[in-house]
């Protein structure tokens, strides 16, 4: 009889296990199930810059362990002898318990996700990357980077080879790896590089100004306690042509984790400055004749006769990305066999040493500017470099340039020739001689350094320019500079630029544009335009001159005057005889009343009386007089 009975009690527990075996099971379905409908609903908070809460990852880790747990335990229930059934119901009961926890920690009534820490940086617009040889600079770029006994990488190669648009693609990257570094910073640095720039621009982009009343080696310092407090940091030095002391610029070379990258043209810059050195070559031959079949439009091969010089234009290429895009791009769309042969003639006669200048890719530049035919684009062009290198020019500026210089036919509207002049914008950046970049939403104008360069090399023979924009000039060029045979002066944003009272006024009797802008010119001797009579463009404007010399006065071929943001002027001198002015811009100066003669400018489309915080009125009559007025600023 107790035989019969201690087999019903086992029986009883068998039977007990087998029930919450069943009901650990179903809460698991209901587990599981939940699992899915968070996941589908994290799936929909998981967008750019948002990650997983720890709680969410950390519960979505226990739900896959207590499914392995109990899969388990039910094979070991299956399996137990009558001895091991009260062990193996203690276990069911716990995992229920378990199931039953994570069931209510599963609903996250605040959300699965938070917001990524951002990486202080700014991503840039890119190309696609050519060929195999770029993924494997990629790579070997990426490695060093993530190697923490590598603190400084230098990729070197000639010009237009492609080492800024490999940049900005790992900027971009680096930008997306949040858990590695927490401030990205690029800057380019070009020729005319200082060290009081570049902590500047460095300072700029952590969102700081750094005093301009310390010296050097405090503001190196300033900038050094800034990067170590920002955490780790990668620095891109883009088209560095020196080597340099970090220390005197304030860039620690000791920040745990932390990392410099610069590109530059020189392998001494990359060896001198202790960097592992990555020499990027050019494309190899297939690469280079797939980049420019993309850009010429492979349709080209249906015209046989045409392949010969196809082939002999893109070797002559020598597997540079930048004369490869711009080259084919000039000649898409011509399928003429003369073209093509004319194109294989001039990139095969070219000549071999140009100003020891990279001759080669200057020759294939040269090609693309010639192709455009036009010489009222042509001189577009060149007008672009009369800005300072690497300078991100909004094209309403640029366009408005155009216009003044006579480079856009005069139309019945502002607006007509505004678009008209970004047709003829839109050819060159079709032609790859402009690249274009966007700023807070507006389309802004950037020239390869190359490009630049090469635009540099024909405006120093015909037409004849003088460019000295941004160097750091604190007195004009030299008396022989100013040729008769000038056409443009830019001597723009050269921050200690003074005329000397002293100076002899230069003798250029053909010159028609001269930029000023942006200097420190507080004061123009009374004789310094005198022998400019030709002199169609003025711009003067963000200079603290105190008054303007008469001799602008008598500028009669005058079409236009930039006085904006020239604060402490007080006074404009007679404008009656510049009855061609077509733009006037008054913008933020300092005048009590209209400058006298205004009445006559009969040809004025544009005139610009915004923020003169002192003008009381403009007399009755002028603006009546002023008949070809399209655009007035005022208030």
């Amino acid at each position: 009889m107790e035989f019969v009975l201690n087999l019903d009690k086992h029986w009883d527990k068998h039977r007990s296990l087998d029930q919450n075996m069943n009901d650990l099971k179903r809460k698991l379905e209901n587990l599981n199930s939940l699992m899915e409908d968070a996941e589908s609903r994290m799936r929909a908070q998981l967008q750019p810059r948002k990650k997983l809460k720890k709680e969410v990852q950390l519960w979505l880790g226990n739900v896959e362990r207590i499914n392995d747990e109990v899969q388990n335990l039910e094979q070991g229930v299956q399996e137990s002898c009558v001895v091991l059934l009260g062990f193996q119901a203690k276990l069911v009961l716990k995992k229920i318990q378990e199931v039953e926890e994570l069931l209510q920690q599963g609903k996250f009534q605040d959300g699965s996700v938070v917001d990524e820490p951002q990486c202080i940086g700014q991503a840039l617009s890119t190309t696609t990357l050519v060929g195999e040889s770029a993924k494997v600079y990629m790579q070997m770029i990426w490695q060093s980077l993530m190697d923490g006994e590598i603190q400084k990488i230098g990729v070197c190669g000639m010009g237009g080879v492609g080492k800024t648009a490999l940049m900005k693609v790992i900027n971009n990257q680096l930008l997306k790896q949040t858990n590695k570094f927490d401030v990205v910073i690029w800057v380019t640095v070009s020729k005319e590089m200082s060290s009081v720039k570049l902590q500047k621009d460095i300072a700029r982009k952590l969102n700081v100004t750094l005093s301009e009343d310390e010296d050097e080696k405090t503001r190196a310092g300033m900038l050094s306690d800034l990067l170590a407090q920002k955490g780790r940091f990668v620095i891109i030095l883009d088209d560095v042509w020196e080597k340099f002391s970090l220390e005197r610029v304030g860039i620690p070379e000791t920040s745990k984790g932390s990392k410099l990258l610069l590109t530059t043209r020189s392998f001494d810059v990359c060896r001198c400055m202790g960097c592992r050195v990555i020499n990027m070559k050019p494309l190899a031959e297939e690469d280079a004749w797939d980049l420019f079949l993309k850009r010429v439009g492979s349709d080209i091969l249906n015209y046989p006769d045409l392949k010969p010089f196809i082939k002999s234009v893109a070797k002559h290429c020598a597997g540079l990305p930048l004369a490869i895009i711009t080259i084919a791009s000039s000649m898409k769309g011509i399928y003429d066999l003369y073209e093509w042969r004319n194109a294989h003639k001039e990139l095969t006669s070219c000549v071999k040493s140009v100003n020891g200048f990279e001759s080669e890719i200057f020759h294939q530049l040269q090609f693309s500017y010639n192709h455009l035919k036009d010489p009222k684009l042509q001189h577009c062009f060149l007008s672009c470099a009369l800005y300072p290198e690497d300078c991100e020019t909004p094209e309403v500026d640029l366009i408005s340039l155009w216009i003044a210089e006579g480079l856009v036919e005069e139309m019945g509207t502002r607006q007509a020739e505004l678009d008209r002049g970004r047709s003829m914008l839109n050819r060159l950046i079709n032609s790859c001689l402009l690249e274009t970049v966007q700023i807070d939403s507006v389309r802004c104008l950037k020239m390869h350094d190359l490009v630049r360069d090469m635009a540099l090399c024909i405006t120093s023979v015909r037409p004849r320019f003088l460019v000295k924009a941004s160097l750091g000039l604190t007195k004009l060029p030299d008396a022989q500079e100013w040729s008769e045979d000038l056409e443009k002066v830019s001597l723009m944003e050269n921050y200690m630029l003074q005329i000397s009272s002293e100076i002899m006024p230069p003798k250029c009797p053909i010159l028609t544009t001269l930029l000023l802008s942006d200097c420190a010119i507080d004061s123009i001797p009374e004789s310094f335009f005198q022998k400019m009579p030709q002199l169609k463009i003025l711009d003067l404007s963000w200079n603290p001159i105190e008054e303007l010399p008469s001799s602008i006065s008598k500028l009669q071929n005058l079409t236009r005057l930039l006085l904006h943001n020239c604060a402490c002027l007080e006074e404009v001198p007679s404008l009656s005889k510049l009855g061609a002015l077509k733009e006037l811009d008054l913008e933020a100066i300092d005048i009590k009343a209209v400058p006298s003669g205004m009445e006559k400018l009969i040809n004025l489309k544009y005139l610009n009386l915004k923020w003169i915080q002192n003008l009381e009125e403009i007399p009755t009559g002028i603006l009546s007089n002023l008949s070809c007025l399209q655009c007035l600023l005022i208030g």
